[in-house]
């Protein structure tokens, strides 16, 4: 059993109750965490605030990672409230659509500063802020796809904008290494949460996915989740820095 008592997360990205972040959330608190939750705006905040209030999330607070403002409430709220942070799990991805529906040949600068900003550097700014709440160590997540190591039809931007997350996180992992702070990225196959709506032909994907898999299924927000939940105790303190694949063998197929 994996026992995450006496250690505290920060969740972002919850959209839902369908979210690869939210399996993450239930799953850390499952193993006995405490854990902060943002929601992005008033619009989405229904849909989040009853999935939080169902794990008891001590903080609950708006975050738009383009706002340094509500950054800097979240975590004077952290370091008001805990003093210290364990585990932060980055699950945000974003793309024009023009941009992520287009060629990348035909992608606008604007689009890809965007995806980058919003995707990627996010990811480093969160880590910053909790690197010094991190005193005794800690877990840092994020999310990728397999569109990041090989062509994948219709990922077209976001392709080369998790490759560039995953690159990241390895110099992350890196600098952070000696601090006793891991880094590592989550791959989840195709599965149906409201970002993957975005892409084209989404379903098509989810279904060549289930036919190429060796296990002849798709993972779920679960399955992620139970590795997220590994991956912040104890028990992962060496495992940093890598991409793992939670795709029911998707990936390792021609």
């Amino acid at each position: 059993m994996i026992d995450l008592s006496n250690k505290r997360a920060l969740v972002v990205g919850v959209a839902n109750e369908h979210s690869i972040a939210w399996g993450i959330a239930r799953a850390l608190h499952e193993a006995g965490a405490e854990v902060a939750m943002t929601y992005l705006n008033e619009k989405a905040k229904p849909y989040v605030q009853p999935l939080a209030e169902s794990i008891g999330a001590p903080i609950f607070l708006p975050l738009d990672v383009r706002n340094e403002e509500e950054a800097d409430a979240l975590f004077q709220h952290i370091t008001e409230e805990w003093g210290t942070l364990d585990t932060l799990v980055h699950s945000i991805a974003f793309a024009p659509m023009k941009d992520l529906h287009g060629r990348v040949v035909d992608a606008s600068l604007e689009g890809i500063g965007l995806s980058i900003d919003i995707s990627v550097h996010s990811f480093i700014r969160l880590l910053k802020r909790s690197e010094p709440l991190m005193k005794n160590g800690g877990s840092a997540m994020t999310m990728s796809f397999y569109g990041a190591e090989k062509v994948v039809e219709h990922y077209n931007l976001m392709g080369p904008v998790k490759a560039a997350l995953e690159a990241t996180s390895r110099e992350l992992a890196s600098e952070l290494g000696p601090k006793g702070i891991t880094v590592n990225t989550l791959s989840p196959g195709p599965m149906l949460t409201r970002a993957a709506s975005g892409i084209g032909d989404f379903d098509d994907l989810m279904k060549v996915a289930v036919e190429r898999s060796p296990m002849r299924r798709l993972a779920t927000i679960d399955d992620v989740g139970a590795i997220a939940a590994f991956l912040a105790s104890d028990l992962a303190r060496n495992i940093t820095g890598e991409t793992i694949h939670i795709d029911a063998g998707y990936h390792i197929m021609g």
